[in-house]
C-alpha cells in the first residue's frame, strides 16, 4: 500500500516529510531562542552590529559595499544586486554579541560575493529558476500523470529538483559566511573574551541548523515525489 490520489493513507508523507519538517520547527525555535538570550548579552567592546559588519569589510578591503538599517526582527541580508548589507532593527544599533555574530556573518557574504565564491554563485544564478520550479514544478508533474505523458512528469520533477539544489548549495553558502565571520571576530578581536566569542559562534550554529532542516524538508518532499509517482507507474 502507500500514497493514494484523494484517498488512503501517505505513509511517504509521514515517513519522510513530516520528520524533516519537526526538524525544521525545533531549528527555527532554537535560533530564536538562542537570539532572544544573546541579544541581551553585550559585547564588553560595545562594538554594534554595523560597526561589526564594517570591520569584516576592511578586514577583506571591501570599499563598495554600504551598510543599511531595515525593519523587521531577523530579517538581516546581503543583496549582492545593490552592494548592500540590510540589517535588521536590533542588530544595526545593538552592541550585544548576537548583532555582532549575525551582522558579520553577512558581511561574510559580502566578502563570498567580491571573491565569486563558487556555491554563492551557484545559488545566485537559479533563483529564478527556483521561482518558476516552485509555481510550475508540481503541476506539471501532476497533469503529465494525468494524461500519461511521462516525459511530462519527469519535466516537472526536475523543475522542482532545482528546489532542493538551491538548498544544497545555500548550506555551504552559509557555513562558508559563519566561518569568515568567527575568523574575523577573533583574529580582529572584534570581542575581548572567549566567552563572547562562543556566544557569537553560538548564535550562528543555531541560525545554520535552519538551513540543515530547510535542505532536508526540500530532500524529503522530493523523494515523497519520486517514490509516488514511480510507485504509481508500476501499479
Amino acid at each position: 500500500m502507500g500514497f493514494r490520489f484523494g484517498y488512503g493513507f501517505d505513509i511517504y508523507y509521514l515517513l519522510l516529510v513530516v520528520p524533516a519538517l519537526i526538524l525544521s520547527i525545533i531549528a527555527q525555535i532554537r535560533v530564536k531562542t538562542v537570539y532572544s538570550k544573546m541579544a541581551k548579552r553585550m559585547n564588553t567592546r560595545r562594538l554594534t552590529g554595523a560597526q561589526a559588519a564594517a570591520a569584516v569589510l576592511r578586514h577583506y578591503g571591501i570599499s563598495d559595499v554600504r551598510i543599511e538599517r531595515v525593519g523587521g526582527k531577523l530579517t538581516d541580508h546581503f543583496d549582492p544586486k545593490t552592494g548592500v548589507i540590510r540589517l535588521s532593527e536590533g542588530v544595526y544599533d545593538s552592541c550585544s554579541v548576537a548583532a555582532v555574530g549575525i551582522a558579520a556573518h553577512e558581511a561574510g557574504h559580502a566578502a563570498q560575493h567580491a571573491e565569486g565564491y563558487a556555491p554563492i554563485r551557484i545559488r545566485n544564478s537559479i533563483v529564478p529558476v527556483c521561482n518558476i520550479a516552485s509555481w510550475v514544478g508540481i503541476p506539471l508533474a501532476f497533469v503529465g500523470y494525468y494524461f500519461s505523458i511521462d516525459p511530462l512528469i519527469w519535466v516537472g520533477l526536475a523543475l522542482y529538483s532545482v528546489i532542493m539544489v538551491f538548498h544544497l548549495v545555500t548550506l555551504p553558502t552559509e557555513i562558508n559566511a559563519s566561518s569568515r565571520a568567527l575568523s574575523v571576530i577573533r583574529e580582529d578581536g572584534l570581542v575581548n573574551s572567549d566567552e563572547e566569542y562562543k556566544d557569537a559562534k553560538k548564535m550562528l550554529t543555531a541560525a545554520a541548523m535552519t538551513y540543515v532542516a530547510a535542505l532536508a524538508t526540500s530532500l524529503a518532499s522530493l523523494l515523497r515525489l519520486l517514490l509516488i509517482f514511480t510507485g504509481r507507474r508500476r501499479n
